[in-house]
C-alpha cells in the first residue's frame, strides 16, 4: 500500500502528520445526505454540537450468506477525516441548501476538523463478524453525526468485495492465479477502482485494471481480445518478421517461417496424427504478430474459432518457435465452451508436445480460464476436475451479483458517558449499548474461538481463565472457553500515527 499512500500528494496536516487525502476526489465533507447537516445544525440549535458521543459501526448479517466477512476501506475513512475541511464555496453552497440556518450555524461549520475526533478500528484485512464495531467513533456528535454517511460509504462496499475476492480465493484454492477482470462491468470509474483494489486486498493476485495498478500498486495482467485475432486475415500481413533470441545471440530474420515448419511438424508427430487438420491462418497470423511484440509474455486467446482443432495447435507452434529463440511461452486462455473438458484436452496436448518433441515443462504450460466466473462455477470445476491454473473473474466479482449491499450501520452507543440503546421489535436491530473493548480468545492450536465484546472499564479476558460467552440477546446462546492466547481487537487509528 506504499503506492497508495503517495498517490495522491496533496495533503494537509493530520493527527501523526501528512496524510493523503482520499482517493477519490469526491469524497469530501459534502459527500454525505442531507439529514446528517440538519442534525448538526439542530445539535448547534439546542448547545449539543459538542456533546461527548460515541457511535459504533457494524453489520447485522455476514453476506453472501457466509459465516465471515472481510473489513476493507479504514485507510480511505483516515484519509477523510484527516483532510475533513469545509472550503469556502461548499460552506456557500450549504447556504442556500439550508437557507433557514442562522449565521452562526455556518461560521461553526466553517471552523470544524476532526482534531477531536478518536477512531478505533480493527485492522483492515482482518476477518469480523456481526455486531462487532468495525470502528468506534467518538467525538462532538454533531462532528460524528457528519462522518456517519461518508464512513459507511467507504466501508460498505469494500468490505463488500474484500469478502466476494475472499471467498473466491477459498473454493479456488492457494495454487491458483486470481485475476481481477471486472474493470468494464463495475458500477462505474469509481466502482472499478474500488473493486480492483479490494480484490487484491481479499487474496487475488493481479488485476487488468490499469490505474489501480499504478495507485495501489497491484501486479497488472492481460493479454489480448477477440477482436485482435479476428483482425488479421492472413501471415502476409506481417511485414516485420525478424526477432531476435531472448540473449540476444542470435537472430531469425523469417519468425513466420519458424511458425510454420512447427506447425507442419505438429500435424505430422505421431501422437497428435489425426487430432486436427488445417489451422486456421488468420488466427496463426494473429498469434505469431503478438508473439514478435511480446516473445517475453504471450499468452494467447484460443477460442476465437475452435479450440482444439485450431487453437490450441496454433498456440503450440507459436510457442515451440518461441522456444527455438530462448523464449517461454506463458500459456493460453480459454473464455467460452466446457472449461473443464477444454482444459484437460489441451493439457493433454500440451504433454504431448513435450513427450514428442522434448522441450521440458510444456506441459505445466498456463491455462487460465475466463467467461462469466462465479463462486459456484468454480466449485463445479473442481467437483468435475479440471487443469485451469489461473481464473479470470469479473462481473460477479465486481459488482458482488449475489448479494447488492453488506448493510453496515453506524449506531450511538454513548453520549456524555450515559449508555444509549436503539430498541426494535425486530431484535437483530436492537443496538448494543455503551463504549467497547473487543477481544478474539485463542485456543490452544492457535485458532480463533471467538470474538466478545466488554464494556470499556470490564476487565479484559484472561489466559487459562474459564469465561462464559453469552449472546447479548439469545440467552440460549452461551458457551464456555478457556482461551490460550487473547488479542484485544480494536486499536486507535485516529489521532496518532495512522
Amino acid at each position: 500500500m506504499a503506492a497508495a499512500a503517495l498517490a495522491n500528494g496533496d495533503v494537509r496536516a493530520g493527527g501523526g502528520g501528512a496524510v493523503p487525502r482520499p482517493t477519490n476526489p469526491m469524497v469530501t465533507p459534502l459527500l454525505t445526505d442531507l439529514y446528517q447537516f440538519s442534525m448538526a445544525y439542530a445539535y448547534w440549535k439546542a448547545g449539543k454540537h459538542l456533546d461527548r458521543a460515541v457511535f459504533d459501526l457494524y453489520f447485522r448479517k455476514s453476506p453472501f450468506a457466509g459465516e465471515f466477512t472481510v473489513f476493507g476501506g479504514l485507510e480511505e475513512c483516515i484519509r477523510f477525516i484527516a483532510n475533513f475541511k469545509f472550503k469556502e464555496e461548499e460552506i456557500n453552497f450549504l447556504r442556500t441548501a439550508l437557507p433557514t440556518c442562522e449565521d452562526g450555524f455556518f461560521e461553526y461549520l466553517s471552523s470544524i476538523d476532526c482534531s477531536d475526533v478518536e477512531v478505533y478500528a480493527i485492522p483492515e484485512g482482518s476477518a469480523v463478524f456481526p455486531k462487532v464495531p468495525l470502528m468506534i467513533i467518538e467525538g462532538p456528535v454533531a462532528v460524528v453525526q457528519l462522518l456517519e454517511t461518508p464512513f459507511l460509504s467507504l466501508v460498505n462496499y469494500a468490505s463488500l468485495v474484500t469478502t466476494n475476492a475472499a471467498r473466491h480465493r477459498l473454493v479456488a484454492g492457494k495454487p491458483k492465479n486470481l485475476l481481477e477482470f471486472g474493470l468494464r462491468r463495475a458500477q462505474g470509474p469509481d466502482g472499478g477502482i474500488s473493486a480492483s483494489r479490494y480484490s487484491y486486498m481479499g487474496g487475488f493476485d493481479a488485476t487488468s485494471n490499469v490505474a489501480a495498478g499504478r495507485l495501489f500498486g497491484i501486479p497488472i495482467r492481460g493479454t489480448h481480445s477477440h477482436a485482435f485475432v479476428s483482425s488479421f486475415l492472413g501471415l502476409d500481413e506481417i511485414i516485420d518478421k525478424a526477432l531476435s533470441s531472448s540473449d540476444g545471440s542470435n537472430k531469425c530474420e523469417n519468425f513466420v517461417s519458424l511458425v510454420q515448419n512447427w506447425l507442419v511438424k505438429i500435424q505430422d508427430a505421431s501422437s497428435l496424427r489425426g487430432s486436427f487438420g488445417e489451422t486456421n491462418q488468420s488466427e496463426l497470423a494473429a498469434f505469431t504478430s503478438y508473439a514478435l511484440a511480446f516473445p517475453n509474455s504471450f499468452l494467447a486467446l484460443v477460442d476465437t474459432y475452435d479450440v482444439m482443432r485450431s487453437g490450441v495447435p496454433n498456440f503450440c507452434a507459436v510457442a515451440l518457435a518461441l522456444n527455438d529463440m530462448g523464449y517461454k511461452a506463458v500459456g493460453i486462455r480459454l473464455d467460452s465452451g466446457d472449461l473443464a473438458y477444454l482444459s484437460i484436452e489441451t493439457r493433454k496436448f500440451f504433454c504431448a508436445i513435450e513427450k514428442e518433441f522434448g522441450v521440458v515443462g510444456f506441459g505445466k504450460t498456463n491455462i487460465t480460464a475466463s467467461n462469466d466466473l462465479n463462486e459456484e462455477t468454480i466449485d463445479a470445476l473442481n467437483k468435475q476436475g479440471h487443469e485451469v491454473d489461473s481464473f479470470g473473474i469479473g462481473t460477479y466479482l465486481v459488482t458482488c451479483y449475489a448479494q447488492a449491499a453488506l448493510g453496515c450501520v453506524f449506531k450511538l452507543v454513548e453520549i456524555n458517558k450515559q449508555p444509549r440503546i436503539k430498541l426494535s421489535e425486530d431484535v437483530t436491530k436492537v443496538s448494543i449499548p455503551c463504549k467497547k473493548r473487543c477481544y478474539r480468545l485463542y485456543g490452544k492450536e492457535g485458532y480463533p474461538l471467538v470474538d466478545i465484546m466488554t464494556g470499556q472499564d470490564e476487565p479484559s479476558p484472561k489466559v487459562g481463565e474459564r469465561i462464559l460467552c453469552r449472546h447479548p440477546f439469545i440467552e440460549s446462546k452461551r458457551a464456555h472457553v478457556v482461551p490460550q492466547h487473547v488479542e484485544e481487537l480494536l486499536k486507535c487509528y485516529w489521532p496518532g500515527n495512522s
